[in-house]
């Protein structure tokens, strides 16, 4: 062999990452399939540039995929300064050092990051960490469930969104007592409070089947309104006017019946499709005009000809009553 063949072949001979003739660029990582790391006794690990520096005896703790790689039977890539190289975010790779290390590891209180950790400890077969990680999950499901959360409106764009999007029926609970120009009637305030009363128990009820929603801001003193596949399906009117001898007052009732039998019709839309919603009013339209809505207090319109699938069912028990002492008790009512 010449001079200048050994000459233009030598620097290839102890050159480890890749042939000379590769051009410029970043340094190529060698491949050592079937050699493993256990010949040596710490492992340094860059993890989409997160370094770790750890043992083999930590990375062998479990059966899992970094084990494979220190025994050789999964292909382990690592660059010429010595690092293996796992293409894999490092963000909570720490962490699933920490529970090889420890047995047990604090998790994310957060649900996303919880199940970003839980994928990573999927991916690298650490089935300990698996199980840890949905233990975690289940406990935060079952606190979850035992809650129950009553939004409050704080202005009409929210409200029509928040009832356009949710997939559940909603009832929603109008209550302003200071929305009010006159005295109330000496029951008022008591009818007041139950239907406050009766709507928390409605919704500890019914919690995770309905939405229940509070509204303080209203015009309304005290109505129930009743939603499904975002749009109103009833409404009860608590609040009407007492015309008496020489002065008017607010008078709240409290329908409990009344309410308690709408959020039963409600629960019709639950399912959110539109053929259970198409059902529910076919079963509502039989009940007529004759059937008596409750204590003669309710009236049903309906849309002007838009068939049945158009149909709204609405029930009001706002009414403005003249009272007249002088003539004998008698009442002339007149409607909304």
């Amino acid at each position: 062999m010449s001079a200048e063949a050994s000459a233009a072949r030598a620097p290839g001979l102890g050159d480890t990452a890749g042939p000379v003739s590769q051009p410029p660029g970043p340094v190529p990582e060698v491949s050592h399939a079937g050699r493993g790391l256990m010949g040596s006794k710490y492992v340094k690990l860059n993890v989409s540039g997160s370094l770790h520096y750890t043992t083999i005896q930590t990375l062998s703790k479990e059966d899992s995929l970094l084990r494979s790689i220190c025994t050789g039977d999964i292909e382990a890539m690592i660059d010429p300064e010595g690092w293996v190289v796992l293409d894999r975010c490092g963000r909570h790779f720490g962490l699933v050092l920490n529970f090889l290390r420890d047995g047990s590891v604090p998790l994310p209180e957060e649900s996303r990051e919880l199940e970003e950790v839980l994928k990573e400890a999927q991916y690298y077969r650490v089935q300990g960490l698996v199980q840890h990680c949905q233990n975690a999950m289940q406990k935060q499901t079952d606190v979850y469930e035992g809650v129950c959360r009553i939004p409050m409106i704080t202005s009409a764009k929210e409200e029509q969104k928040m009832i356009a999007t949710c997939r559940k029926p909603v009832v929603k609970l109008q209550n302003n007592r200071g929305n009010n120009k006159y005295s109330y009637t000496s029951n008022s305030d008591d009818n007041l409070l139950k239907n406050i009363e009766l709507f928390d128990k409605l919704g500890l009820r019914f919690n995770g089947r309905v939405l229940f929603v509070k509204d303080v801001l209203g015009d309304e003193i005290c109505c129930w309104s009743f939603y499904g596949e975002g749009r109103k399906i009833a409404e009860v009117c608590c609040t009407s006017i007492v015309y008496a001898t020489e002065k008017k007052q607010t008078k709240v009732e409290f329908p409990e019946a009344r309410i308690f039998e709408e959020t039963l019709n409600i629960l019709i839309y639950e399912k959110g499709g539109r053929g259970s919603g198409a059902s529910g009013l076919a079963l509502l339209d039989q009940r007529g005009p004759g059937s008596s809505p409750g204590a003669g207090q309710s009236e049903e319109e309906g849309g002007g000809g838009g068939g049945a699938d158009r149909r709204v069912r609405r029930i009001h028990v706002r009414r403005h009553i003249m009272h007249d002492e002088r003539s004998g008790g008698q009442q002339t009512v007149y409607k909304d």
